[in-house]
């Protein structure tokens, strides 16, 4: 059995360009889907969130629309509520990599918000990629990359292959002319070797130990791959 620590956001918002507030948080398919894969398989998940916060759950992720009808949200919205380290997650400052065999960060817009600039988040990063086992980061979640950085002020993922939710999608969205910034667009200015598929169809994209996907379709896949590696 594996331990798998999931690095989810704090916050409860994103900030636009004008400094009004967009209600967010974590994108609850992100979540639900690869835990759903942990779990059957037998691994054990904890939850870590900066300060140890109860995380917020994105409402319009739980709409039906998104999750291809009400039947299947309610699944996803059962499956949530059944999730008992999300109400006592641990400090994400107080982690530390040597009790986990793998590490994944969920997405929704609250990363944009929060562990795009967390210091703790980065170093966490860094050490999940250098240590060789399993990192993966859906949708939003590349964000988190951002804030992590080498001693000599380096970027660790300069040249690796990801993927992340593309301009393209948040476009399609409806808040790209919103955004302080684009997450595909940073990620290409760190130097990444960004891969971007068709808008909201499932793609995932493996370099060394790094697994990300680009939407929320590419969760369920993206453990799958962690899974092959983990047995």
């Amino acid at each position: 059995m594996a331990k798998i620590l999931f690095v989810v956001t704090g916050a409860d918002h994103w900030t636009l360009a004008d400094g009004t507030r967009h209600p967010s948080g974590f994108w609850a398919e992100e979540l639900v889907a690869p835990h759903r894969a942990f779990t059957v398989a037998g691994h054990d998940i904890a939850v870590a969130t900066p300060g140890g916060v109860v995380p917020t759950v994105d409402r319009a992720s739980l709409a039906p629309e998104v999750n291809g009808g009400k039947e299947n949200a309610d699944v996803i919205a059962t499956e949530l509520a059944s999730i008992a380290a999300l109400q006592r997650p641990l400090k994400l400052e107080e982690a530390d990599l040597a009790d986990y065999d793998a590490v994944f960060y969920p997405g929704g817009h609250g990363p944009m918000e929060d562990l795009a600039v967390n210091a703790d988040s980065g170093k966490l990063l860094t050490a999940a990629l250098d240590s060789g086992k399993p990192l993966g980061v859906v949708c939003h979640g590349p964000a988190a990359l951002l804030a992590a950085e080498r001693e000599d002020g380096s970027w660790p993922f300069t040249g690796y292959r990801l993927t992340g939710f593309t301009n393209a999608e948040e476009t399609q969205a409806g808040l790209a002319d919103k955004a302080k910034w684009l997450l595909q667009s940073r990620l290409v200015e760190l130097g990444a070797d960004f891969q971007e598929g068709e808008p909201w169809a499932p793609k995932v994209v493996v370099d060394r130990n790094l697994v990300t996907g680009q939407n929320p379709a590419s969760s369920a896949p993206l453990a799958a791959e962690i899974l092959k590696v983990l047995g």
